[in-house]
């Protein structure tokens, strides 16, 4: 009979070291993919969020000669005569805190604001006799996100197990 040879179990005990090290790390590891997911999805609907323009635009007379404008030229100019200012709805996003249900990590984005979901879904006008159609802007990233999500994962996974696996 052959013999086997010898044999160095030294690395074994290594990759299972590196193993556990990965095991004890994935919760750590999921909850940091989730985070990572909700702030670009937030940051996705709070470009996308419209915000809110008060001015009027009104017709000017010049008085004195500028670099813009000669005197008695009319021109136009806008105001605020409100004295409102937008950007309640985009300011009122947020991202909630993390839990895990099961197996799933979960993170709610939402915005408190009163009018949010008839910006985002649409709403009849004032008199009810037409409609204002919705902007779509969670909805939308939420698609945009979906199709972007493997790639950031594959790459954050890569990342991870490059790193515990020396």
């Amino acid at each position: 009979m052959g013999k086997i040879g010898k044999f160095d179990c030294r690395e074994m005990k290594e990759l299972q070291r590196q193993l556990q090290n990965l095991q004890e790390k994935q919760g750590e590891f999921l909850e940091s993919c989730a985070k990572e997911l909700a702030a670009r999805l937030l940051a996705k609907v709070i470009r996308r969020t419209p915000v809110g323009d008060y001015s009027k635009e009104i017709t000017v007379v010049a008085k004195r000669n500028s670099k813009k404008h000669k005197k008695g030229e009319e021109y136009k100019k806008k105001i605020n005569p409100s004295g409102k200012k937008g950007g309640t709805l985009r300011r009122g996003w947020t991202a909630g805190d993390i839990r895990k249900e099961g197996g799933i990590f979960k993170i709610e984005v939402f915005n408190n604001v009163e009018y949010a979901p008839y910006v985002e879904y649409g709403h009849r006008t004032p008199s009810h006799k037409g409609w204002v159609p919705g902007k779509f802007m969670l909805t939308i990233s939420e698609q945009e996100l979906e199709t972007i999500t493997p790639k950031v994962l594959e790459s954050r996974i890569k990342e991870f197990m490059e790193g515990c696996l020396k």
